[in-house]
């Protein structure tokens, strides 16, 4: 079993899922991030319960070489769409994404499955591949 799979399942037991896993450095600190999801929604408390119990599951196996800080947290209202689940997750939401031409695409996420997703933009319905899209998001219009 690999860290993620350890990861997944001790989120699991708390009663959420894990939408991704992110490293990154800001500030010179290194920063290893767990995004969760739940249908009850994420509360602080939820954060903290499953920070205590993967804390030392990454203790044992270090993610990331020297010191970091652990940071679980929710995607938020505006998140980043990477896998086919993210965006299976986000059907009725209001998606925009990039190509690999930088053409952006606005509009409702319709439909998704394993190999493409359907938008609906002001200029009709749009079907799009995975393997077309550089990034995408949802978005909050305010």
């Amino acid at each position: 079993m690999n860290l993620e799979e350890s990861i997944q399942i001790a989120v699991k037991g708390c009663g959420a899922e894990v939408y991704d896993i992110v490293t990154l450095k800001e500030n010179d600190s290194n920063i290893y991030r767990v995004y969760i999801t739940s249908k009850d929604g994420v509360s602080l408390d939820k954060c903290a319960e499953i920070s205590r119990l993967i804390s030392p599951i990454l203790d044992i196996e270090e993610p990331m070489q020297g010191k970091y800080n652990l940071e679980v947290s929710s995607p938020g209202i505006e998140r980043k769409l990477k896998k086919p689940l993210h965006f299976i997750a986000s059907i009725g939401e209001k998606v925009k994404l990039k190509d690999f031409d930088k053409n952006v695409l606005k509009g409702e996420l319709i439909s998704a499955d394993e190999n493409e997703i359907k938008l609906k933009t002001e200029h009709g319905e749009e079907t799009i591949t995975y393997d077309q899209i550089s990034s995408a998001s949802t978005y909050f219009e305010w």
